[in-house]
């Protein structure tokens, strides 16, 4: 877990994968990156999440007046956020827009699912940014924040992520962690109101997967 930016207002950290943001499930003693951040941080507030299995660039606040404006940028959709992926199949768009509704923790396995009547709204912008012989690089940017979005609009438009075996992917040895990366993160300042951006590079399992499927 790495540093990329702090103040007294706030923090921006490069999370690894398969690092949990939060205490989850029956094992609420298993590290998480919050505890780990406490050692360095007095007091942290968390302002978005990550899924446990994505890496890339997070926001943390250090005091409440930086943690409400920081969620009301979130909320007013005045945060832009950027993530690559590696998908199942080569796109025949350039871009495309997905508007399917979201239903989340489904069943056993807690999947969110398409759910035209019951779900909620969410909208994500893809890009393809390369193409190659199976799979290609797309480019995505959340309007909204449900949980697994991108990997279950991802899938809903016929490119499941790579290694995303909870979201219909097939079997691969190119990655061992659905391929979704924070690239990126825009936002405003709480105190100065400046504008900020900061970005993650590619981690070494994603790199090495995108190297494989150039060929």
């Amino acid at each position: 877990m790495k540093i990329l930016y702090s103040d007294e207002h706030l923090f921006i950290v490069d999370k690894p994968a398969g690092l949990s943001v939060l205490p989850e499930g029956w094992d609420r003693d298993a590290d998480h990156l919050v505890n780990m951040l406490k050692k360095q941080f007095p007091r942290v507030w968390v302002v978005h999440r990550l899924d446990k299995v994505t890496s890339g660039v997070m926001v943390f606040a250090l005091h409440a007046d930086a943690h409400r404006n920081l969620n009301m940028q979130f909320e007013k959709h005045e945060v832009e956020k950027r993530y690559h992926l590696l998908v199942n199949g080569v796109p025949t768009w350039d871009q495309k827009t997905t508007k399917h509704p979201l239903r989340i923790n489904v069943g056993h396995r807690h999947r969110t699912v398409v759910d035209a009547v019951h779900g909620k709204n969410a909208e994500t912008r893809f890009q393809v940014l390369g193409r190659y012989q199976a799979s290609a690089l797309l480019e995505a940017q959340p309007m909204t924040g449900r949980t697994h979005q991108i990997r279950v609009h991802a899938m809903a438009v016929g490119h499941p992520l790579l290694g995303d075996a909870l979201y219909s992917a097939p079997a691969t040895d190119l990655i061992a962690r659905p391929a979704l990366h924070a690239h990126s993160l825009s936002f405003k300042h709480p105190n100065s109101g400046e504008g900020l951006a900061f970005t993650s590079p590619h981690p070494e399992d994603f790199e090495k997967a995108l190297k494989k499927i150039r060929g």
